[in-house]
């Protein structure tokens, strides 16, 4: 570099370039010089003044910080990171550490200025001597300065500007450094120095780098641990000892040296620095690990992370976001139980291999408050496809890391019986319900824009070939019966239906539109089972909806904590709630559950099997905990179906909603419920839900035993009509099985 005008007569300001050429002669030469220049009387201060150098602020923005996810308990379930970095108080470290980097790279540190001309003269001297570079010429204020700006570099252009060995860059350095040592005290800059400077292996901060290394925190560095990081942080690129043997080779060589410099100096003896060096390098080789993939529970971490990256509250837009989550060092407290959690996990586990093609999901939700307790699914996360892994959220929907979902099916029907019960419609109430229903016309149904959505041209049927007989709200529910369900929502209205849905948080999982045609009761929009669970909650909950909570208080890099609070609202009247109850209860013990029977307190639920057995569901609730158990293989349900399948080691000819789902809800239930005190649904009010208006069932003819005639009000019970055979095994031969649904399509029939 060319030198200007009076400039070429400063001597600090030769040195600096001569140091900067970097050349055997250039570093001689500078070796010479400025002893030359000590000798003569000019200190650091005189030196630097000569250079017309004046302080200059230095932007320091907080370092990159991992954030953790902790679950219910406090526990760490989870982190984040760009830069793995803990940053640690100068207490917290250990002072033997402290004494090794002072000594390696700036062991003048407290006694001089910004720039430390006799050391670096010294360093000089030294390294040229010894052919290599055994001491630091940079002050560690200056080092700090430079890793400042290499931190906040987010352009290799940036980055290149922060490490390029120009003149400018070193001033550039020197005014940042001489207006921190302005700022800070030496113990300060110590601190933040130790907790900026990268060591290798991944390993940001001293702290990190401690237990990278050695499993163990800073404060606990034991000599030659120190002098191991000490000597990493000159040169991690080379000395890192992840790449392999030479360079695990070059850092025991890099700690020898510093055990050599610190006996020199008398920070330690001869014979503490000779044991020292006998000693192997003791790499431990500590995987930090990061991001969903590596958590324990990766379908409930994904779906907090999504919470932060589509809140506009943590940030303008995701990428902004994401640098918050993965620098941002916050404390993330979330809902999660592991009991709860490890109860769904052995559920699925026993009935659903990891193996299968078809995945099991679950989650569990607080009724009252929405939190979610427990995601779980048979599969993997992951990306490999060999190891049959999920590469997406299976158990939430697309803005919560997942996909499209699963068609409900007949899980669907609670809503139309919820809009039914509040329209003023008793248990008694009913209508003929054959084995096919038919649109009269087009205006039959009609979604909430005022569009004519009948279809006359389809015929939904029941799963049995032998006529539903009059069905009410209980017999029609117990039993899961189509043509039942699509009548009443036809009576009710079919956007009543509709906006229930949406009242108790039912959406679709891909996002998009609820599809509003004649069969929605039976359940042709593919949803979720967080969403799914939530919404059953609500009747749980006497009617009060809650938000899905996963997040109950953010503590920042500061130890300020912002809580969270559920955010819920009165959706359904609370009689309106109980009644449902009431009515589902029996799903256990007169309906499509009974062979499977309930969980010895009050529950309630229903079974979902959707047309032609591409997906099976079951949802269910206890004043204490709802959950949605869904089955379905992601592959596609329509080429892919539940029909003469092994899944688990166990074959089945059909998979109904009871099967399977069912099954793994009881046992899930049962565990995570252990424990809990049992409370019990409040009473349905009689005088306004027992009973029936002008609906009412025929009065019974005399006694017959006939299948397929006229029966009892009760006798129909046998006749399921729906979609779970008691007990979830195969039906009877004489069973018909329905249509096809269309491939998937908005046209099929629900069943149970």
């Amino acid at each position: 570099m060319q030198a200007r005008g009076k400039d070429r007569s400063n001597p600090v300001l030769n040195v600096l370039r001569l140091i900067i050429a970097g050349s055997a002669a250039g570093v001689l030469a500078a070796a010479v010089a400025l002893p030359a220049v000590g000798g003569a009387g000019m200190s650091t201060k005189s030196a630097v003044e000569g250079l017309n150098l004046k302080p200059e602020n230095l932007d320091e923005p907080p370092l990159p910080e991992r954030t953790e996810l902790l679950d219910a308990n406090g526990k760490k379930i989870a982190q984040f990171y760009f830069e793995n970095r803990q940053s640690v108080p100068l207490d917290k470290v250990a002072p033997i550490m402290r004494t090794a980097l002072i000594s390696i790279e700036d062991f003048r540190f407290y006694q001089h200025g910004p720039i430390d001309v006799e050391g670096t003269t010294r360093a000089l001297l030294k390294n040229f001597t010894s052919g290599g570079v055994t001491q630091g010429g940079s002050s560690i204020t200056q080092q700090y300065v430079k890793q400042v700006l290499v931190s906040k570099a987010e352009t290799p252009e940036e980055y290149q500007a922060a490490i390029a060995p120009t003149l400018s860059r070193k001033l550039t350095e020197l005014r940042y450094a001489m207006a921190i040592e302005k700022k800070y005290t030496k113990d300060q800059i110590l601190e933040k120095y130790l907790n900026i400077a990268y060591f290798g292996a991944g390993a940001h901060g001293v702290q990190a780098a401690a237990k990278r290394f050695f499993d163990k925190p800073a404060s606990d560095l034991d000599l030659a641990e120190a002098a191991t990081l000490a000597g990493a942080v000159q040169n991690p690129a080379r000395t890192d000892p992840n790449v392999g043997s030479d360079s695990r080779k070059r850092l025991l060589e890099r700690r020898n040296v510093v055990l050599d410099r610190m006996a020199a100096i008398g920070k330690i003896t001869p014979k503490e620095a000779a044991e020292a060096k006998e000693k192997k390098l003791g790499y431990k080789d500590v995987k930090m690990s990061g991001g969903c993939e590596s958590s324990k529970y990766p379908y409930f971490c994904l779906y907090v992370q999504y919470e932060i990256l589509n809140n506009e509250d943590f940030g303008k837009d995701q990428d902004e976001r994401r640098k918050l989550l993965q620098r941002g060092g916050m404390q993330i407290k979330t809902t999660l139980d592991p009991k709860m959690q490890a109860a769904a996990e052995k559920a699925i586990k026993k009935y659903v291999s990891s193996k299968d093609k078809p995945v099991a999901s679950q989650a569990m939700v607080v009724p009252g408050t929405g939190e979610i307790k427990a995601m779980a699914a048979s599969r993997t996360f992951g990306g490999s496809k060999k190891k049959n892994e999920m590469s997406y959220n299976i158990v939430a929907d697309a803005a919560h890391g997942g996909g499209r979902g699963f068609q409900q099916g007949s899980t669907a029907k609670v809503y139309t019986l919820a809009a039914a019960l509040e329209e003023g419609m008793k248990y008694g109430d009913g209508f003929p319900s054959p084995s096919g229903y038919k649109a009269s016309g087009y205006s039959s149904f009609k979604n909430c824009d005022g569009k004519n959505v009948g279809d006359p041209s389809h015929t939904v049927r029941n799963s049995s070939e032998g006529g539903g007989g009059f069905k009410t709200l209980q017999t029609g529910t117990w039993g899961s019966v189509n043509t039942f369900f699509v009548k009443l929502s036809q009576e009710v209205g079919l956007c009543k239906v509709v906006k229930m849905a949406k009242r108790l948080g039912v959406k679709r999982a891909d996002g998009g539109k609820l599809s509003e045609v004649e069969t929605f009761t039976l359940g042709v929009n593919e949803v979720d089972p967080v969403t799914i669970a939530n919404s059953y909650a609500v009747f749980a909950a006497r009617g009060k909806y809650c938000k899905p909570l996963a997040i109950t208080e953010i503590k920042d890099r500061s130890g300020v904590a912002k809580q969270y609070k559920p955010k819920c609202n009165q959706a359904l009247d609370e009689d309106v709630a109980d009644a449902v109850n009431g009515i589902l209860e029996g799903v256990f013990t007169k309906g499509t559950m009974s062979g499977v029977g309930g969980i010895g307190r009050d529950a309630a639920g229903k079974t979902g099997t959707t047309d032609n057995y591409m997906s099976a569901w079951f949802a269910g609730y206890t004043p204490n905990l709802a959950s949605a158990v869904s089955l379905g293989d992601p592959r596609g349900t329509s080429a892919h179906k539940l029909i003469g399948i092994t899944i688990g080691g166990t074959y089945y000819s059909y998979v109904y909603g009871s099967s399977i789902s069912g099954r793994i809800w009881k046992d899930s239930m049962l565990s995570a419920l252990k424990g809990v005190e049992p409370r019990n649904f409040s009473a349905v009010d009689k005088s306004r839900f027992v009973g029936c208006t002008d609906n009412c069932a025929p009065k019974p003819e005399k006694k017959r035993d006939d299948r397929r005639g006229n029966r009892g009000p009760f006798d129909d019970l046998f006749d399921r009509g729906g979609d779970d055979w008691p007990g979830g095994g195969d039906r009877p031969a004489w069973e018909g099985r329905g249509d096809d649904g269309r491939a998937g399509g908005l046209r099929g029939n629900g069943r149970g």
